[in-house]
């Protein structure tokens, strides 16, 4: 038997150790694919900002199990790339014959005084979670200055979904009469809203956030934080208990253990079939890789980097795990490429805005892109049940090459 082993078991690792499997099965190869994650479960990452937040981790064995993927549940710790080993948080170290490293990304604390001890995040389950126990023994606690007034810092795709869904979550613990008496404040130190979202769904987002009562603070960042509130770089003062940060996003720490070259956010260059660039026998997929998405071939527009985000590291997962298997199959490799790219940003109360291609051509609002931003968050990243050919055949590539 030769070893394939993937590490993390999120969007791209699970897309991967799934799609090497099936390789592995329609070639009748002797790999044995395995795939370490300090949990049994997929974090429903997208779905963070949303209410209840304790439900989105769906086991992950369901999935593999059928697949014949072999899971081991520890944290990997160490990689070597010259002996072909990961030592694992138990000690244990596992040879492999090719790595596919898919761990994800993680939002270092910000260098801004206070954030540490004082500020929440939902980057992981575990924030997300404390995040809503906060907001619970918050909402619910005695008066006092800035304990109905929240602070959001970033206004991306993550802090918009978060503000305007932040009126269900304070009812949630609250009622109405908690939902009427908050101040919500979004900050971002860009000119504009949504800076990474393109200038044609701008003024839907606006609205909705200017319906939702959102304050805006544009062109502003935060300059300090404590347990009272937030203190911005022009001086202004928010009191508030409750100060979120969706910003600074980079690749996971383990990265740094590959010899390879990195981008600005820490993920590793890879050739055109997810492969490290210089390093024998690693793939990286997902958010801990750079990656050409697009080429600009099929309209003209500008090559594309593959973004940090489900929609991406769930078909850089498959093509990760497609080539990986067949390099050691001995079969042809496939080019990754996805040049489709669409955005769909939920808007709570207010709808959604759904955008096409990278020049982000609003496609639908309202609760027409609300239906589609359900089914997205609710069916399409969720990881397939079932027998071995159906788990196989819903993580195959398809004829649009995701």
């Amino acid at each position: 038997m030769r070893d394939v082993l993937i590490i993390g078991g999120g969007f791209a690792g699970l897309s991967a150790a799934v799609v090497a499997a099936d390789e592995n099965d329609k070639a009748g190869g002797d790999l044995c694919i395995t795939l370490v994650n300090p949990v049994d479960g997929i974090t429903i990452r997208p779905r963070l900002y949303e209410c209840d937040p304790g439900t989105l981790r769906p086991a992950l064995r369901p999935t593999l199990d059928p697949a014949g993927v072999v899971f081991v549940e520890s944290a990997a710790e160490k990689i070597d790339t010259t002996a072909k080993t990961v030592t694992l948080a138990t000690g244990e170290a596992l040879f492999y014959d090719t790595l596919i490293l898919a761990t994800g990304s993680e939002m270092p604390l910000l260098a801004v005084p206070g954030f540490a001890g004082h500020a929440f995040n939902i980057d992981t389950l575990e924030a997300a979670v404390a995040l809503d126990e906060h907001l619970s023994a918050t909402v619910s606690g005695p008066e006092e200055p800035g304990r109905d007034s929240y602070v959001i810092v970033g206004g991306g795709m993550t802090g918009i979904e978060l503000a305007t869904e932040m009126p269900r979550r304070i009812a949630a613990h609250g009622g109405a009469d908690a939902v009427g008496r908050s101040r919500i404040v979004l900050v971002e130190r860009a000119a504009e809203v949504g800076p990474g979202l393109g200038v044609n769904p701008r003024p839907i987002i606006a609205d909705a956030l200017l319906r939702a009562g959102v304050e805006m603070r544009l062109g502003r960042s935060v300059a300090s934080v404590d347990a009272d509130g937030a203190t911005l770089d022009d001086g202004e003062r928010i009191a508030a208990k409750t100060v979120v940060t969706t910003v600074g996003l980079r690749a996971n720490a383990l990265t740094a253990q590959i010899p390879g070259e990195r981008d600005s956010q820490g993920r590793l260059c890879v050739d055109d079939y997810q492969r490290v660039k210089g390093v024998d026998a690693v793939y990286a997929t997902g958010d801990v890789a750079h990656a050409l998405a697009d080429d600009g071939s099929a309209d003209g527009g500008a090559e594309q980097i593959a973004l940090m985000s489900c929609q991406h590291a769930r078909t850089m997962g498959k093509y990760a795990g497609f080539n990986a298997a067949r390099a050691m199959l001995g079969l042809p490799p496939q080019i990754y490429r996805q040049a489709d790219y669409v955005t769909c940003l939920d808007l709570g109360d207010y709808g959604a805005v759904f955008t096409a291609g990278w020049r982000r051509e609003v496609q639908a609002t309202g609760h027409e892109a609300k239906k589609i931003k359900t089914m997205i968050n609710t069916q399409l990243i969720y990881p397939p049940r079932g027998t071995r050919e159906e788990v196989f055949a819903a993580m195959r590539i398809n004829e649009r090459g995701r």
